[in-house]
């Protein structure tokens, strides 16, 4: 009889130590693999959100803000020997100029790659 009970006992002890490994390495790789998981949702963030659409007053028409703009942007300010800075900093009179500018002189006459 003691035999059988010492048997019991050490099954017993055999399982909660298994068990107690299964739940270390369980929450050992829940802690490896949470970077993992979140990390697509930091990437995925939503590329439009950061275009910017700016209102033409005199042509009453809207124009975004993307990498073919800014390209024309800078041309415009070596054109006229203009400093560059950021378009959203400048006042109306000076955006406005650049919108006219901008009207006469398509991407295809720039040169600007169109994608």
């Amino acid at each position: 009889m003691f035999g059988a009970l010492a048997l019991h006992v050490l099954l017993q002890l055999d399982m909660k130590l298994t068990t107690c490994r299964f739940l270390n390495t369980a929450l050992l790789g829940a802690f490896l693999l949470a970077p993992l998981a979140l990390m697509p949702t930091a990437l995925r963030a939503d590329p439009q959100a950061a275009v910017r659409t700016y209102h033409d007053k005199q042509n009453n028409d809207d124009h975004t803000w993307n990498g073919n703009e800014d390209k024309a942007y800078r041309i415009y300010n070596r054109q006229n020997h203009h400093k560059t800075v950021q378009f959203s900093t400048l006042n109306d009179t000076d955006q406005q100029g650049y919108w006219n500018w901008r009207h006469e002189h398509s991407d295809a006459l720039l040169k600007i790659n169109i994608k």
